[in-house]
Parts: structure tokens; sequence; C-alpha cells
């Protein structure tokens, strides 16, 4: 039949037609194409009080019935206006605000700042105190607003995006967000879909239309979707003016694959003709129509999409560094709260010593470090990751976590697509008392040819194989008839296959290597070749998809030569085991495929008399119409009428090959001392399959198997038998995981972090990230989630780090980790040497930071014991703020660029990493080792300041404020481990600049007294006492207890 028109030119008006090649003369081809940034979805199990400030109350949560043509009654739902913003007018500055001062030292550095508007706690200049928390506030407000301001700007686009509406004057242009529900929508190839709509026509004769999901789940399969069979038989678009009809649709929910409703048509001469709806017949908001054009009604806008309601606002997440240093500020605002009270205790609590406390308090304000240093680091750290062309591709999403990286203690994993590629091909077929594969693959399609041939010649010479041949025949038309794959022919006549599942066309691809192809396929037939170009016609009578729920998928077909009816259904073996006829070999046989590392289909099928195919067709159709409980009553008519005695075919096996270097990858992780924990919904035997072929399991470790506890007395004996084999693999299926989740959760964490490995089958998304979110609160130690698939983003958020793998499932997990990577063996370089670096440069930085402000305070402590502890301050004005930025913000900053070991060794010897995980780069024991030195230097600078300018007293000031510059850009260098060409310029630099602002800062440099020789040789003697005792503490540490990686390079 030829492809029949779907929008036609209104003024065509009889309701039913058949005539071919009709053309719209609506507007359509000037409609703009969809070019926008793909946005992907997760969901959210609930909603934060930022999004309801920003969308409202919420979604409705009652069902609706919807009128065509009936605009006036479809008034009361939300406006169709897409808006991804974070904050709104009204909401930007205090969500900023509250996001910046939830960290301590940031409050305590605007509390200091608010201070200096009461005149008697005034210290120097106003700018010195707001100057450095407003740059801060600045930066971090500027990229919050601009990046609100690029997601305002892509949901103006969306919103003012042209659709054409049916109304009574033709197609008319309307904007996405002035489309209102019951509103007909014209939707154009690669166009976007504006909200969700009831699919009522397209340009196939079948009604069939692919869809893109990938913006809403992140697979990049095509999906079939129908429309409404008595829609898509009208002659024209305007016969849906004069349609009298209402559309039954439940409330809003999240699932994006599940739907039902019902349409309702007032036909004058048979009376109201209803028409189910599922799943199948919907266009989803932020799909895009793939093939032909569609016509929707629209029955959700705005936030009662499925898109809008599967947004998810994960919380922010902050580094454990971030947290350690917000801890040491506060250990700090103490000493510095001891240190004025004992100033002004000291002066013995004279005059208004509450007033010279807080004065105090302020001067002393400097401990506290300001976080400028960290967050630019941190870019620069992000930056590099990118850049690396060891891992092409690598994306940083989360740019204020680099530094976690290089702390990681649990590695969770997905294995389908993560540690395998998700590239399958058919590797074994099983008939009970034959087996092909390999090379014995060819007699498949020499008997698939003798079996086809036979129908035309008169019989085989051999009875034994003709039986063969026909069982042959028999389980390679089942696998190319049972499925969801449709051939699409692309503009150059290349033939590919569209499915959900990449096990569905690696078997269509192999029905075709052995002579059995799938030529044709729609709504209603199914067309396959054979090998001597004998086409084989089927009308499919009923399709049932595979689920999550159900785990297998089947199909009725009619043969159209033969007149015969035959069901067919290939599902997980755990499922068909149940409803096939009773043998002895299909369990054991499942369980030798699985050990090989196969995935396995049992594949049954059954006769349906004409008498059983009737009453099946009146109960299902009965069933379709519920409104509740539809789903349920649906499988029940099928597991009574189908699903019971089937004809077992046999079974394939396919192999879904390992990533390249995986085994490489995982050895070197584990000698790093990370545990890992492989969390996979394959079956278990596959699941221990794939932990021993990557080498997850060692080969001295043994594998400890739990399957099927339901109940406590059995989970605690499994536990008791394991006591004690701490050397062996855990491997658990998803049933017993949640008994143990359920009712002996401590027990069982406390059990499974003592092994090396942990391998979880069968699980779902909500027990990867309830595991995840397990591992964090009992361990305390840092978790790495990594995963291909959208059933992996609410692990991957739920981890401290999530890595997302850009895979054959889409980009879902990609877009929702805070690291995007390309292939699994990348984590190396990822954790070992990017998370190596980052993390010991940003923990280096955080104490030259917190050295910077603690020998300052302590100069000033001693130049206020010096003048009878008085609250004055030893440095004001522009001195104060070009100590913390141009007098020795380059020089500390470039430590972002230091490193302690090379590459290849970082690379070549991974047990390096353990001591990354004990922090002890970032410690108390750190922390009091640096307050000594700053005690010891500051102390030293001041008083020999003091002592050696005894009669030049007044210029205390500038021979102090020279020692303690030099005293910092030689702290620096003393701490590098590597020199990089900027190091040397930054040093060269600053001492430059601050020479040359002696001869600018008049106010605070005497130049007659500078140029002396006397202020020169006594500036380099007090710099020497406190810098050189330091030097040869180091050299000797070195050489009596050197760092152990010291010993590796030799």
């Amino acid at each position: 039949m030829a492809s029949q028109g779907t929008f036609s030119s209104l003024e065509d008006e009889p309701l039913m037609d058949d005539d071919d090649g009709r053309q719209s003369n609506s507007s359509i081809d000037l409609l703009p194409r969809h070019t926008r940034e793909v946005k992907r979805f997760t969901p959210s199990n609930r909603k934060s009080w930022i999004k309801r400030m920003i969308t409202g109350n919420g979604p409705s949560s009652t069902p609706r019935t919807v009128n065509l043509n009936a605009s006036s009654s479809n008034s009361g739902y939300p406006a169709n206006v897409i808006r991804n913003q974070k904050y709104n007018v009204v909401s930007f500055i205090p969500i900023v605000l509250y996001e910046q001062f939830k960290f301590f030292f940031n409050l305590y550095f605007l509390l200091v700042a608010l201070s200096q508007f009461v005149p008697a706690l005034k210290i120097g200049y106003l700018f010195t105190y707001f100057a450095p928390l407003t740059f801060v506030l600045m930066v971090t407000t500027g990229k919050e607003g601009w990046d609100d301001w690029k997601r305002y700007k892509r949901d103006e686009e969306a919103n003012s995006q042209l659709y054409q509406k049916l109304t009574d004057n033709g197609f008319e242009g309307i904007p996405s967000s002035a489309i209102k529900v019951g509103d007909m929508i014209l939707i154009e190839k690669n166009q976007r879909v504006p909200a969700d709509c009831i699919l009522l026509r397209t340009t196939e004769n079948s009604g069939a239309c692919f869809i893109r999901t990938d913006q809403l789940d992140g697979e990049t399969d095509w999906k079939l979707r129908v429309a409404v069979p008595y829609t898509q038989k009208l002659a024209n678009d305007r016969a849906l003016l004069r349609l009298r009809a209402n559309v039954y649709a439940e409330k809003p929910h999240k699932d994006i694959h599940s739907f039902v409703g019902n349409m309702s048509i007032e036909v004058p001469t048979e009376g109201d003709h209803v028409e189910s709806l599922s799943v199948e017949n919907t266009l989803w908001a932020n799909t895009v129509i793939a093939s032909g054009n569609a016509l929707g009604m629209v029955v959700y806008t705005g936030i009662d999409t499925r898109a809008v309601m599967n947004t998810s606002f994960p919380s922010t997440k902050v580094g454990q560094l971030d947290l350690e240093i917000n801890r040491l500020s506060k250990i700090l605002a103490v000493v510095t709260l001891v240190l004025a009270i004992t100033m002004v205790a000291l002066n013995g609590f004279r005059g208004l010593w509450y007033i010279y406390m807080f004065r105090f308090l302020i001067l002393f304000s400097s401990i506290i470090p300001i976080r400028v240093n960290l967050d630019m680091g941190k870019t620069v750290y992000s930056q590099q990751i990118m850049r690396d062309q060891n891992i092409p591709e690598t994306l940083v999403r989360t740019s204020t976590i680099p530094e976690e990286l290089g702390r990681i203690g649990y590695l969770l994993t997905d294995k389908t697509g993560t540690l395998t590629k998700n590239d399958m091909e058919l590797k074994k077929l099983h008939m009970g008392t034959m087996s092909y594969g390999g090379e014995s693959m060819d007699d498949v399609r020499e008997h698939l040819r003798s079996a086809y041939s036979s129908r035309q010649e008169p019989a085989f010479r051999y009875k034994r194989a003709r039986d063969i041949a026909s069982r042959v025949r028999d389980i390679v038309q089942a696998l190319a008839l049972c499925h969801n794959v449709t051939p699409v022919i692309s503009d150059d006549g290349e033939i590919t296959y569209q499915a959900s599942s990449p096990d569905e066309v690696a078997i269509v691809k192999w029905t075709e290597s052995v002579g059995l192809a799938l030529y044709f396929r729609d709504r209603q037939n199914i067309r396959i070749r054979a090998a001597d170009d004998q086409m084989l016609d089927f009308q499919i009578l009923e399709v049932f998809p595979f689920t999550s729920e159900t785990k297998r998928m089947g199909i009725i077909v009619k043969d159209t030569s033969t007149g015969e009816v035959f069901f067919y259904q290939k599902g997980a073996d755990t499922i068909m085991s149940k409803i096939v006829q009773y043998n002895d070999w299909l369990d054991e046989e499942c369980g030798n495929m699985a050990r090989e590392g196969l995935r396995t289909l049992v594949i049954g099928k059954k006769r349906l008399a004409d008498d059983a195919l009737k009453d099946f067709i009146r109960r299902y159709n009965e069933a379709k119409i519920s409104v509740s409980d539809r789903n349920a009553a649906m499988q029940k008519v099928i597991s009574e009428t189908l699903e019971c005695d089937l004809e077992l075919l046999g079974v394939t096996g396919v192999e879904d090959k390992l990533q390249d270097d995986v085994r490489t990858t995982l050895e070197l992780l584990r000698n790093a001392g990370l545990h890992i924990w492989m969390l996979t919904g394959d079956k278990i035997e596959t699941a221990t399959c794939i932990a021993v072929s990557t080498k997850l399991v060692s080969r001295n470790q043994t594998i400890y198997q739990i399957a099927k506890v339901t109940n406590s007395l059995q989970a605690m004996e499994e536990l008791s038998s394991l006591q004690g084999k701490t050397d062996c693999c855990l491997v658990i299926d998803g049933e017993s995981l949640q008994t143990y989740l359920d009712r002996h959760r401590i027990e069982f964490i406390e059990m499974a972090i003592r092994l090396p490995a942990v391998v979880c089958c069968r699980c779902s998304p909500t027990q990867k990230a309830e595991i995840t979110s397990l591992i964090k609160k009992h361990t305390g130690q840092r978790t790495c989630a990594i995963g291909d698939g959208g059933n992996d983003v609410s692990m991957i958020q739920a981890a401290h780090v999530g890595v997302g793998i850009v895979g054959k499932e889409g980009k879902q997990a990609s877009l929702a980790a805070d690291f995007s990577v390309i292939q699994f063996s990348h984590l190396t370089r990822l954790l070992l040497w990017h998370g190596r670096n980052s993390y010991k440069r940003s923990a280096k930085l955080s104490q030259f930071v917190i050295h910077r402000g603690l020998i300052i305070s302590v100069m000033q402590a001693v130049f206020s014991s010096i003048f009878y502890f008085a609250p004055i301050a030893l440095y004001q004005g522009m001195l104060l703020v070009g100590y913390a930025t141009v007098f020795t913000m380059a020089p500390v900053f470039s430590l972002v660029l230091d490193r302690d070991v090379s590459e290849d060794t970082a690379l070549l010897y991974p047990e390096l990493y353990k001591e990354l995980r004990k922090g002890r780069s970032l410690s108390f024991k750190t922390f009091f080792i640096w307050l000594t030195i700053s005690v010891y230097q500051g102390g030293a600078i001041m008083m020999l300041a003091t002592w050696l300018f005894e009669d030049e007293f007044v210029n205390i000031v500038s021979i102090s404020f020279t020692a303690l510059i030099f005293n910092e850009l030689l702290m620096v260098a003393l701490e590098i481990n590597t020199w990089h060409p900027y190091m040397v310029y930054s040093e060269v630099i600053t001492v430059a600049l601050y020479i040359s602002s002696m001869w600018i800062l008049k106010t605070d440099f005497d130049l007659t007294f500078i140029l002396t020789t006397t202020f020169v040789w006594k500036t380099a003697v007090i710099t020497a006492v406190s810098s050189l005792p330091l030097y040869v503490l180091k050299l000797l540490k070195w050489k009596w207890n050197p760092p152990s990686y010291t010993k590796l390079e030799g």
C-alpha cells in the first residue's frame, strides 16, 4: 500500500478516504528545526524547597478528562512553560548567599566586615575587610548568575519554538508556551515534542512513528509509537475537528514507561466507541519525532509533563577537603578568641576591655583562611583533566570536587556497558540434544536452507535430518519473529536495525547471518527473507513487550501462507522455566552458558487454535479498557491463556565483550587499596563469570554465593558461614540483598566491607543507590560510582564521586555524573594521577593559605604586646590587601602545578594511592605543625625587627613587612617538589612587583632608609633566621625519614 499522507488540506471534507499521496497545504515546511541542547532528566524521590519556590505547588494529583474541540472546558491546567532555571528574581540573592555563608569562614569574614560599621571597632579602611569577601561573592554570584542566564535563554528559546495548531481556519502558528491542554499540535520530523500528547495521526498508513527518547531517559535506541486506530483511519485532519470525543487520562506521575487512559468517541450509527490508550500511544515532552510527521492531542502541560516531573534537583556535593578546612577554620576561630582574651588579660582587663577584645578579634581575623585560591585551584585541576590527551573526551561537570578523586576507598561499578562493551554477539544456540557455536554455526545455515527448501521439495532423504532441520527452523524462525526490532532504511539505502535492547539487535543480526533476514516490519505485518530469497509473510496479532517486572516478551503471529497462529515467547530462564514444558536440561545448560559469561534467553512456542485465540482476544480487549489495575488485568489474561505448557525450542547465549584494558584497570585499582563492588541487574552466574574473567576475583580468592535468602534464619546462617572467610569474593542476588537491607542491614554491611570484592546481582536502581548510601554512612570512606545507563543514575548521584561512561545506552549517566569518560580504563589515570595531584596540591595550598594568615596574626600579637597590649593595627590599607593578593598570591597559587612523583611512578606503583586515603596531607598533625611554624616565624620576624632596628623603630612597618614577604616566597620555594617554569616566573615577578611598590606606597616606605645597606643586610638576617632552620629540618627529615615515593624514584 502506498504511503498515506496524514496532514491533508482542510478543504477535503469526507470522513473516510483511501486516496494516496495527499499533501498538506499547511505551513509546516516553514517550521524551524529542533536544535536545542540535549537535556536528560533523572527521577527524584522528593521535591526540594528550591523547586517549590520555582515551580509553585507542583503537578496535579487527580485524573482528567480532556474534551476534543472544546478548549473552554479544558482550562485550569498549568501553563506549558519550560523552566530549568535554578533561581528566579526573588530567590537568586538569598539562595546564593545561603550557599556561601553556610561555610564558617565566609560567615566569619562577613561578621568581621560588618563590625567595621561600629565606630568603636573600626580599624583601618573598610575596603581592606570588604574587598576580599566581596571578590569571592562577586565571582560566585557572577558564575551562578551567568549559568542561570544561559539556562533562561535556553528556556526562552524552547518556549518560543513555533508549532502548528489545528484550528477551524487550518494550521496556525503557536509558540510552545501558549499550547494548552486539548490542543491538537502538528510535530514534524526532528522536532521536539512540546507537551505530553496522545498520538492521533501519523504520515504512515499503519499509524506508526519512531521517536528518540535520549533527552528523556538517555537511551539512544528509537522507540515505536502508534496512533489511536480510529483517528488514524480518518480521511484527513479536518475530520478531527468534527469529532465528538474525549480522552480520560490518569493523574500525572513520573513513570515514563506506563500510561493508562481511554478515548471515548461518539459514533452516530454505533454509539460510543472506546479505544484503550497505553504508553505506546503517547508522545512525551522532550522526545523528538524520528520518522514522519505526527499530530497529537495535548493531555499534560508544564509541570504536569513526565519530563518536568522527572527533573531532579540533586544535592550539591561538598568535598571532604572543604569540610576539613571548614573544621580547621572553627579551630582557628577558637585560637583567635583565646588569643584576644589573652591579650586583654595580660593588660589586666583595664578600661573597656570587652571593646578591646573585639578589636583584637578583628585584628587577628586574617587567621581564618579565605578560599579564593582554593576555588581557583580546583578550576585549574579540572582543566588539566579535560586537556589530558591520554584520556580524551573526559569532561568535568562538577569542578568543586576534583580532589575527591584522590581519596576513594570504595569503587561501585555497573557491569553491562561499563566493564563490558554492551556489544552483543550470539555465540551459542542450545536445543537440548544439539548445541551450535563457533564454526558449527555453518551447520545451522545448512539445516535452515534444507528446512525451507523442503516446502517445495517432496521430502528429506533421511528422517533424522528432517527432524533436526525442522527444529532448527522452528527456533531460528522464532528468533526472527519474536522481538521489537524494526528495520530502518537510511537515505543511502542501508538497512539498520532499531530496538530498545542491544540483545535483540544481536539476535536479529545472527538470524540474518544464518539465512533468515528481517526484511520489513510495521504495526500489523512482518516479513522475513530466507536464504533463497523466499519471502515469508506473517500478520502480527498482538505484541507483549519486555518489562523489568515480567522479564519476558511475546508475540502472536499468523502465518499468511498456512493460516496457522503461533505464540512465541522468550525471556529469562528463571521465569521461562515455569512456563515451558517439563525438561531435564534447561537449568543445567543455562548455568553452563552463564559460567561462560553469556547472557541467556529461553525461547518457547505454542500453537493457538481458533477458539483459544478468540477467547484470548475477547478477554484481553476487556482488560485493555479497564481503568483500575489495567496492567495486572492484562497480565492475568496472558498468564492464564497463553503462558502455560509452551514447547521449549532452545536457549541462546549472547556474549557481551569486555571493555578494553578492564582486567589491568581492576588489578591496578585493587592494588591501590580500593574495595571494588560490582552492582548489576544480570543473573548470578553471568555476573560471577564476568567477575572472574575481569580479574575482579583474583586467582587465590574463593567465591562465596548467597542466593534465594528470604528469612532471618537463613540470612544469619549465611553470615555465620562467611565469618573468617575474609579473602573471598561475595556474590549475592537481589532477593537476598533485599532481605539483608530490610532485616539485618548492619550485620551485612559490617561483614561485606571486610571483603576485597562484592558482586550484587539482580540489583534494582534503588538497591544500587541504597548500597552506596549504606557504604558511605557505615565506613566514612569516599565512594566512587561508575556506570553508563539510566539505571545507574541513582547510584552515581548517591556516591561522593559519580563517573558516567558515554555508552550505547545513551548519555544519561554521563550527564548526571560529576566526571564523564568514554571507557572504564580511563578511571586509572583519573584516580591515580589526577586524583593524587588534585588532593596533594589542594592540601598544600590550603596549608599555605592558613600559614599566610597565621604568621601575620602572630606578628600583630607580638607588636601589640610591645605597645602595651594596645589593639592597634600593625599593617593597614594597601599593605594588607597587597599581602593577600599581588605580593603572595601568584607564588602560593603556583603550587597547583607542583607534583611529588612523576606520572610514570604514580601509575606504575598504585600502592602509593593508599597513603592518600589516610588524609595525612591535611590533618590535625600537619595543622599543628604549620601552627608551630607560623608562631616561630611570626615571632622571630617581629622580635628581630624590633631588636636589630632599635634606632630606627619608626620604620618597623617597612622592616617587618619586607622580611615577611621574602619569608613567604622562600617558604613556597621550600615546599616545591618539582619546579615548573611558571613557579620561577611567579617568584621573580612578585619580587619585582614588591620592590616597585615601595616607590608607590610612600606613606608606608621611607626610600632614603630602604636604600641603605644597613636595611638590606639586617632584613636579610631576619629572613634567614625565620626560614633557614626550616630548610635544615627538611634536609634532615629527608635524609633520615624520606617519603616512600622517593625510594621508588631513586
